[in-house]
């Protein structure tokens, strides 16, 4: 059986035949372009007892310089954003509009407070609540501010 498996590999047209040449090319291709230069070879990277102490003082890291102030620099590239503009004044309508979900609130959670049974405040807390809601969705603009300028941005 072992016999049948290796006359197999060997006829094998799958791969091919001398895997080390093929893969000694491509290496040297690579060494050719300067690929890996910068790494370390396998005899630098383990610690051999044969070199002489000048290689040993070699390998301790050097102290790193006086850097600048960090902070310094990392401040002078820091974006600091504008202070936000102030809220604009809400209108008489739109206060109106927002003391109706109030009460719209208030009626739904304790009728109580105005004398009313839970089966008359949840109705009137509904219609309140839904006018306060419609009120303020009918006020909204579809259009820029008037003070917006000729460059209204771009428009979906």
């Amino acid at each position: 059986m072992e016999r049948l498996w290796m006359n197999a590999r060997r006829d094998s047209t799958d791969g091919p035949e001398n895997v080390d040449e093929l893969f000694a090319e491509i290496v040297a291709g690579l060494e050719r372009d300067g690929v890996g230069k910068d790494w370390l070879d396998v005899d630098e990277a383990r610690p051999d007892d044969s070199r002489g102490d000048e290689d040993a003082a070699q390998d301790v890291a050097p102290e790193p310089e006086e850097q600048p102030d960090r902070r310094a620099h990392e401040d002078e590239d820091h974006y600091v954003p504008p202070e936000p503009p102030p809220f604009p004044v809400l209108r008489a309508s739109t206060l109106a509009a927002l003391g109706l979900f109030v009460l719209g609130i208030v009626l739904l959670v304790a009728p109580g407070l105005f004398g009313l049974q839970p089966r008359i405040g949840t109705p009137l807390s509904l219609v309140a609540l839904c006018a306060g809601v419609g009120w303020l969705i009918l006020r909204m603009r579809n259009t820029p501010p008037p003070d917006s300028g000729w460059d209204d941005g771009a428009q979906v």
